[in-house]
């Protein structure tokens, strides 16, 4: 048996980025060795072992034949005779197919055979063989490493190849949780516009998400939004929640938050009236699709209702003020309403000339929040049951005092 370290590992360390996993290659090697050697077999499609003391996955060599639709429509072919680039040949990129000795130090030369060093120094995402276009995934990998690899470009004839899988339907039977796998790592990379760039270059963002597809085009007023098209602002929208760090949730929630305005009628533009609550509406329909999870899905579609009412709450009375943090559910999940003004302030940023602008929405409002959860609320329950009351009158009463609290502080400045 001959070990190699293959994909990720030497590609990064190629690129002289660290090296987080490794990937592992047996050539010449069958399950019965491996498990002599002290291997346990993990592999559910194809013979996969982990390492007795490191823990890494070891591969066997492998080929594959298109079976079927999708991800999984495969056959697995795995014998000692498969040789190291008959393996190679069936990855995705050429960067990704290049394989280094095992006991690679960096110095050593690398088994290069479809030219992977020559696209890491050119800077070129390019397919390896003609078997990309038997696995749609490799459309969603593609555009993820667009968004990591930033001064990367997709090869011309790569780019082709996976239109011409676009129009041949391979996109449909991609299963939803590999979908939202390779999207919301894509999400967390370091410019994750540029992974729907290569998305809607391709077309199958139409086919993916056609909510957010339909969003370029569409004209917003121009003196809220410089920029007007809204597929531009969505985009800019989600490079502000990059640049402040913002974790998963919000930059799904930035992403999808004015899905609604894709809908707005044409005799109305450049307005859009009752985008909030459609928007609300197409992001529980995108989170099912994709089965979301939920602390993601949740947060987008509060973002999608309410994104405008925030936005527009320094004006609002103090009972508005309460009003809003109930339908928020604030008090009982504060941590996600703290989400949702990270969010909105993400929106607000995400307009040409506005990228630096101050929001003080966003402290306003978790001062707000402090302010209602700071009423003591058993006494004046207690007290609104010795007096009587009953079921939502007992909310009432506790709903006076706590509009009471935030007229006080709102008269000291709304200051905390």
């Amino acid at each position: 048996m001959k070990i190699y370290q293959v994909g990720g590992a030497v590609r990064d360390a190629l690129l002289g980025l660290p090296v987080h996993d490794r990937d592992w290659l047996v050539v010449g090697g069958t399950p019965e060795a491996m498990v002599a050697q002290g291997f346990t077999p993990v592999g559910r499609d194809f013979p996969v072992f982990l390492h007795p003391q490191t823990h890494e996955e070891y591969a066997l060599a492998r080929t594959e034949r298109k079976s079927g639709h999708g991800y999984q429509g495969f056959t697995v072919y795995t014998s000692p005779d498969v040789t190291l680039e008959e393996d190679l040949a069936r990855r995705d990129l050429t960067i990704n197919a290049i394989a280094a000795p095992a006991g690679w130090t960096g110095a050593e030369a690398v088994f290069d055979p479809y030219h992977g060093v020559a696209d890491l120094q050119a800077k070129v995402l390019r397919h390896v063989t003609e078997a990309f276009a038997e696995d749609p995934v490799r459309i969603l990998r593609v555009a993820r490493f667009a968004a990591r690899f930033t001064d990367f470009s997709v090869a011309p004839e790569t780019m082709a190849l996976m239109q011409a899988m676009v129009q041949a339907g391979e996109v449909a039977h991609l299963v939803p949780e590999r979908v939202w796998q390779e999207i919301s790592r894509g999400l967390m990379q370091a410019q994750p516009e540029r992974m729907f760039a290569v998305l809607r270059a391709c077309g199958a963002l139409a086919v993916l998400l056609p909510e957010l597809d339909r969003l370029w085009g569409v004209p917003q007023r121009a003196d809220y939004h410089p920029e007007v098209d809204t597929g531009l602002h969505t985009m800019l929208v989600l490079g502000q929640a990059v640049q402040q760090q913002a974790p998963l949730a919000v930059r799904w929630a930035c992403l999808v938050h004015d899905l609604g305005k894709g809908t707005t009628p044409a005799d109305v533009l450049p307005r859009h009236i009752g985008h909030e609550q459609r928007g609300a509406k197409l992001v529980r329909q995108v989170g099912e699709r994709w089965r979301v999870p939920k602390e993601c899905s949740e947060l987008a579609e509060l973002v999608a209702a309410e994104h405008g009412n925030i936005h527009r709450s320094l004006d609002l009375s103090p009972a508005a003020v309460l009003r809003l943090l109930q339908r928020c559910d604030a008090l009982r999940k504060p941590e996600r309403f703290t989400q949702a003004l990270w969010a909105c302030e993400c929106d607000a940023r995400g307009r040409w000339g506005f990228e630096a602008a101050a929001y003080p929405q966003r402290g306003r409002l978790a001062q707000a929040l402090a302010v209602a959860l700071g009423v003591a609320t058993r006494p004046i329950a207690a007290q609104a049951v010795a007096a009587g009351k009953k079921g939502a009158a007992i909310g009432q009463a506790v709903d006076a005092v706590r509009v009471q609290a935030l007229g006080q502080w709102l008269k000291t400045g709304g200051s905390s």
